[in-house]
């Protein structure tokens, strides 16, 4: 319902960003460094409203941000990739109902792109976009496969580009064979090893 609601421009998930950062007031570690880990496009939409909390609450305005890893995405409008992670979601179902529901999928996807999006950029970014051009300055780093059929590795690497054009310090891996959201597990050693490293370089940045 997510990827409907954003579509729409309808900001759904700002509310979960908002929690999600007081949380850190609850536990009392809002003065530790913090690094995000973002999955997929669902977890860029999500991110997309915690950096809006983070410029423009004033709540949230000292948290120190210190990195962002982003997991198998951020993707860019892919209709065959969500179909793919629709079908994979519902891959227990009836063969009946899978088909029922991807179909109805497409059809809301194609009539919301191609009538609603022209609507809806009039008053929303998506959030592709929005983290194209986001003022964050803290490292990021970009954990992707060429084989994700889901998240298309030209979407994260023209991502890459853009952010090293604002002045960002990106790194990027291409883990090449591994599937969408399984670098971790097809790679337990090596991803680790990506992810603390750049952990520590941030909080000793």
């Amino acid at each position: 319902m997510v990827f409907f609601s954003e579509s729409l421009g309808i900001p759904s998930l700002r509310v979960l960003a908002q929690k999600l950062l007081e949380v850190l007031f609850d536990y009392e570690i809002e003065k530790e460094p913090l690094l995000f880990h973002v999955f997929s496009n669902a977890g860029a939409m999500l991110y997309r409203y915690v950096l809006e909390l983070l410029q423009t609450h004033q709540c949230f305005c000292h948290l120190r941000v210190v990195g962002t890893i982003f997991d198998s995405g951020p993707g860019d409008s892919n209709l065959v990739g969500a179909l793919r992670a629709l079908a994979a979601v519902l891959e227990h179902r009836p063969a009946a109902l899978r088909l029922l529901l991807l179909v109805a999928f497409t059809l809301v996807a194609v009539l919301f792109h191609v009538l609603l999006a022209p609507l809806t950029a009039l008053f929303h970014t998506h959030f592709y976009d929005k983290l194209v051009n986001a003022a964050s300055r803290w490292p990021e780093l970009y954990l992707y496969s060429r084989a994700d059929e889901v998240v298309l590795a030209r979407d994260v690497e023209r991502m890459v580009e853009a952010r090293l054009a604002h002045q960002v310090l990106v790194r990027s891996v291409d883990f090449v064979s591994s599937a969408h959201v399984s670098h971790l597990r097809d790679y337990p050693t090596y991803y680790t090893s990506l992810c603390v490293n750049f952990m520590r370089s941030c909080v000793h940045c």
